[in-house]
């Protein structure tokens, strides 16, 4: 018997269209399958990458590598105050951004002049206008609550401000006041701005509290002199603090004023050694016995704002990514 010839593979196909059909399934199911892996593991390799390149970038820059906000804020410090006009104009021809300002006592001042005009040659020009006078309006018919109202000093700001109130700002802006009520530290961000920076700026035992949106203020600076926490609540990613406690200021102690505000002084210096430590950045004039009523020195306390600003450029760039 003559054994049967074994069928070609081609002769097998052709005989069974169904198994070659069967065979393309395969192979493209095969095909699929393979790509499919592919591009998961070439998706797997690159969301790697983002993820180790973006966690390096949040390590660099918190606020998650775009732009930072920056905020100013500003101290209190009477006189000395005028130390903020320097740090001002140096951080603006520097071309620094400042988004948000927040100030205490004088540095509420300073700081609503600022957000109103955005222009360092102005506020220079106001700030340097404003004399003792301007300030202390005293009253010593009826000092039941203190010894200056504080109207001379919202009246000089209503004649020389533009926004009547803190929301027709030409940026956010808080300026910080202590509730008597509850002793607790309230930012001021919306309302009369020439009614908050009086509440901010009334120092307790010389000025009267001033009744504000329900509330009693006085000072800023007895609790919070140093008001990072409005900042960052005002949506700040970098702080930029200004530190005025600098050396001692010239303890004359001639009449009731000097002796409370030196007391003051000393009091807010050490409560603002812990706050400062929250800043980015801190910018400390070297101010040394400028005293806290001497309204005489303007000019040069504007210079030693400048050269301590100058000297924390670095810093400052280097914390904002900037060149």
């Amino acid at each position: 018997m003559s054994r049967a010839a074994t069928p070609s593979p081609n002769e097998v196909l052709k005989a069974t269209p169904s198994l070659r059909r069967e065979i393309d399934c395969c192979y493209t199911a095969r095909m699929r399958r393979g790509l499919l892996a592919l591009r998961i593991l070439s998706f797997l390799i690159i969301s790697c990458a983002v993820l180790s390149c973006g966690s390096r970038v949040a390590r660099l820059m918190p606020w998650g590598g775009g732009t930072p906000k920056v905020a100013l804020v500003l101290t209190g410090g009477v006189a000395r105050g005028f130390a903020h006009v320097g740090v001002i104009r140096v951080l603006e021809r520097q071309k620094i951004p400042i988004d948000i300002i927040v100030g205490a006592d004088t540095g509420s001042l300073i700081g609503a002049i600022y957000a109103d005009r955005k222009s360092a040659s102005e506020l220079e020009r106001i700030a340097l206008a404003l004399e003792e006078g301007d300030i202390f309006d005293y009253n010593f018919i009826n000092p039941t609550q203190g010894f200056a109202r504080g109207e001379r000093l919202e009246d000089f700001l209503v004649k020389r401000l533009t926004a009547r109130d803190i929301e027709r700002l030409r940026m956010p802006f808080a300026a910080v006041a202590t509730d008597l009520a509850t002793g607790a530290s309230v930012a001021l961000t919306s309302g009369s701005l020439a009614r908050a920076v009086r509440a901010s700026t009334a120092i307790p035992g010389i000025f009267a509290p001033v009744a504000h949106e329900g509330k009693l203020l006085t000072d800023g600076s007895v609790l919070d002199n140093v008001p990072i926490g409005a900042a960052r609540k005002l949506g700040a990613d970098v702080v930029i603090a200004v530190d005025l406690t600098d050396g001692m200021p010239a303890a004359q102690a001639k009449n009731t004023f000097e002796t409370l505000l030196q007391s003051l002084f000393l009091a807010t210096r050490q409560s603002s050694a812990l706050e400062l430590r929250q800043a980015d950045v801190v910018i400390r004039p070297k101010l040394g016995s400028a005293g806290l009523m001497d309204f005489t020195r303007k000019k040069e306390l504007v210079a030693l704002g400048m050269a301590a600003t100058e000297e924390a450029l670095p810093a400052i760039r280097n914390k904002i990514g900037i060149k």
